[in-house]
């Protein structure tokens, strides 16, 4: 062949050779079967749904200003709601309202699984009560959504979780392992120190309690449409770890004085360049497994052209980590994020601050530990004489394998109810009690099985949080077949 044909010839092979390999990019071809036909109650679901969203159960940092009170009530609206349960499991409160439920199998050879769920709820802010549809605390169902607050977070899980145990009772179902549920009182409460489900996991480790599973609350079912690429599919994100969370108040100390015979840089000025170090320096970027996994996952459920390019993401990684970083929602996927929140300097107008201080929240990827995160500061800030002091932390979980018993459960049962769902591993951004299990389990999990718009979950510890009215009973459902399943050997 002459040499000026050689290189046309190598790039119409490549071409051919990338045509055929996207055509073979496809979803892998799995028999699922079909959903276990379940009985639920939806009325009577939706029902209890906005009787326990009713029930301000709402947490704070400060114990001193947590009612109480309406934990009991929530309590005693359980107690009324599912005789059942109350009946044939044992109930337990630890700490102040944190419940265990046990529910006792036939097998005691076999690790017992674990749902949880948490009673508390975020308050609302202050001056926005007047801009919900309907009051934050009425539970209204209008006969589309049931609104309030703990529609979506999370007490939609929890009554979810309940109805599934009452019905399954009903039905005289008894389970192989073990089932404990457990619903703590402050998840709300970011790195709680002495949290409710540190608490319950304490009473189950000095118990000698080892779960082989925790599922908990997480990724929901998302409808996507993206016409010519994807269209009408679902996304289920199954969480499979979670970000850490660090917020660390960094000082510059300054001589002070007054404003009249100003310095050229006040305090303040010099608390300028550490927040722009700390912003001009971000933390490296890093393809984790579970994201290279989420694109394969996505794009073998992409239309022919645009899998010629996502059969080819081997190839295209710095790019495709680069055009990441850019985006904040996607950058948070790949690394440890830095959001400066608050800044504090003199307490008046006319006086040089000898403090100024800001307060910087991080969320830790896996694998970056706070030390790794106060190393950093010291490092990327020029300013050396900075005080860096630690207000509240927790570290990042460890990641659960998806090749577990478990995630395989959560996957046919999502596939059975449809076989065109994208179901991807994925990273929890925010904090759930979830993490707080693994002294007593490797097989952590977050999903919740409702399809929700990517609109309503912006809804979330917002102004007219609400779901879908016809979800609620699939919620139901799913927590049957999970418990069926998940029970057994």
């Amino acid at each position: 062949m002459k040499k000026k044909y050689i290189i046309p010839a190598l790039i119409g092979a490549a071409a051919a050779a990338t045509a055929v390999k996207a055509a073979r990019f496809v979803p892998e071809k799995k028999d699922f079967g079909t959903p276990s036909e379940e009985k639920v109650d939806a009325k009577k679901a939706q029902a209890n749904l906005s009787r326990a969203i009713s029930i301000p159960t709402i947490s704070y940092p400060d114990k001193s200003k947590i009612d109480f009170t309406q934990f009991e009530e929530f309590h005693k609206f359980l107690e009324e709601a599912y005789p059942l349960i109350h009946k044939n499991l044992k109930k337990e409160v630890v700490q102040e309202a944190s419940l265990i439920y046990h529910w006792k199998g036939t097998r005691d050879d076999l690790e017992p699984i674990a749902l949880l769920a948490h009673q508390d709820v975020v308050p609302v802010s202050e001056g926005t009560e007047q801009d919900w549809t309907y009051e934050p605390f009425s539970g209204y169902n209008d006969g589309e959504f049931i609104w309030g607050r703990g529609a979506l977070d999370m007490k939609n899980h929890l009554v979810a979780v309940m109805d599934a145990v009452e019905t399954l009772l009903e039905e005289g179902f008894v389970p192989e392992r073990d089932v404990y549920l457990l619903f703590g009182q402050d998840e709300e409460v970011v790195a709680s120190e002495d949290g409710g489900a540190k608490n319950i996991m304490r009473t189950l480790k000095e118990r000698g309690i080892h779960l082989d599973c925790v599922l908990d609350e997480g990724g929901a079912i998302i409808p996507i449409n993206v016409k010519g690429i994807l269209d009408n599919k679902e996304l289920v994100g199954i969480g499979i770890a979670e970000k850490g969370y660090t917020d660390f108040e960094i000082t510059v100390n300054a001589k002070g004085g007054h404003s009249s015979q100003p310095p050229v840089h006040s305090g303040l000025g010099e608390l300028a360049n550490v927040i722009k170090d700390l912003e001009n320096n971000q933390f490296k970027a890093e393809l984790m497994p579970f994201v290279k996994e989420l694109f394969s996952n996505i794009g073998r459920s992409c239309s022919y052209p645009a899998r010629l390019v996502m059969c080819n993401l081997n190839y295209l990684h710095p790019l495709l980590k680069f055009g990441m970083t850019k985006i904040p929602f996607a950058a948070c996927l790949v690394r440890t994020t830095t959001a400066v929140t608050m800044a504090q300097g003199s307490p008046a107008a006319n006086v040089l601050p000898q403090k100024s201080s800001v307060t910087v929240n991080f969320r830790q990827m896996p694998g970056v530990t706070v030390a790794d995160v106060e190393k950093h500061i010291r490092k990327v800030c020029r300013n050396k004489d900075i005080e860096v002091k630690v207000l509240k932390a927790k570290e990042a979980s460890k990641f659960s394998p998806t090749d577990s018993r478990a995630f395989k459960i959560i996957e046919e049962i999502v596939m059975q109810d449809n076989n065109d769902s994208i179901v991807a591993p994925y990273l929890v951004m925010g904090g759930t009690d979830a993490c707080y299990y693994e002294p007593i389990c490797e097989n952590i999990y977050r999903y919740a099985p409702y399809r929700v718009s990517i609109e309503l979950l912006r809804c979330t510890h917002g102004t007219n949080e609400r779901i879908p009215v016809d979800v609620v009973a699939q919620g139901v459902a799913f927590f049957k077949r999970y418990i069926r399943r998940a029970s057994a050997e």
